[in-house]
């Protein structure tokens, strides 16, 4: 028996894709931190903060750098805007659906470089699908949301709160606890695969091919059944 959210929205929106795309994405960010170079790749707040600082320092050819892994994110943000129409024409499977059958494989490659390699060439990899992630995955089940870091998650927690307290808004406080699952969800995933960093080395990001394995499972399902008449529908936020 379905839920009604299972009803009015399609498998690629709901809240446990969501949940398993944060625990992913926590282990995307904790495998650049502690073993790529300790940056963070899932956001671009940090690049552009530093870059400024080294202008600002006057090491121009340092700050420069910079443009490399915020341009691997546009590029991503691009290509993620314009490969959906020409997919749908396919109809096979819907573009998200493809879109994370082509992140677990990277994910599946990455794992294959060495650490000898520069860490740059690893880190501007996780920066485009980071970002063909973020901009495709944008509402579960009509909550906006972000599925690579987690500031907004936390700022909707605040809100939720504030409203539960100040009006008596229950639902404030749900979508306030649901936005608490999802940073769960990332914490727990750095967690796990810091703690693994140790034994598997480069290979600890062959981790994030469990929750995208599963998520990667269940769209393929409903594209090829339940929701293969769907497949022109876009996702909320689109």
């Amino acid at each position: 028996m379905k839920t009604q959210a299972e009803k009015d929205y399609l498998v690629c929106e709901q809240k446990g894709i969501y949940a398993l795309l944060m625990a992913s994405a926590g282990m995307m960010g904790a495998y650049t931190y502690v073993l790529r170079g300790g940056v963070f790749c899932n956001a671009q707040t940090a690049n552009v903060v530093v870059m400024a600082i080294n202008f600002g320092k006057g090491d121009w050819l340092g700050g420069l750098y910079f443009l490399i892994p915020i341009s691997a994110y546009l590029l991503g943000t691009f290509v993620s805007e314009v490969l959906p129409s020409p997919v749908k024409k396919l109809g096979f499977l819907r573009w998200d659906t493809y879109l994370i059958l082509f992140e677990a494989l990277v994910l599946l490659l990455l794992g294959f470089v060495p650490l000898s390699v520069p860490h740059q060439i690893v880190q501007v990899i996780i920066n485009f699908i980071a970002s063909m992630q973020y901009n495709t995955f944008r509402q579960a089940e009509g909550i906006p949301m972000a599925t690579t870091f987690c500031t907004n998650h936390i700022r909707q927690i605040g809100v939720g709160l504030a409203k539960a307290i100040r009006k008596k808004d229950c639902l404030a406080l749900r979508r306030g606890l649901i936005h608490a699952g999802m940073v769960s969800a990332f914490f727990a995933g750095a967690a796990m695969l810091t703690c693994l960093c140790g034994i598997l080395a480069e290979k600890a990001v062959w981790l994030c091919l469990v929750p995208m394995g599963i998520v990667l499972e269940k769209l393929v399902r409903a594209d090829l059944g339940a929701e293969h008449d769907m497949l022109e529908r876009k996702p909320s936020g689109h």
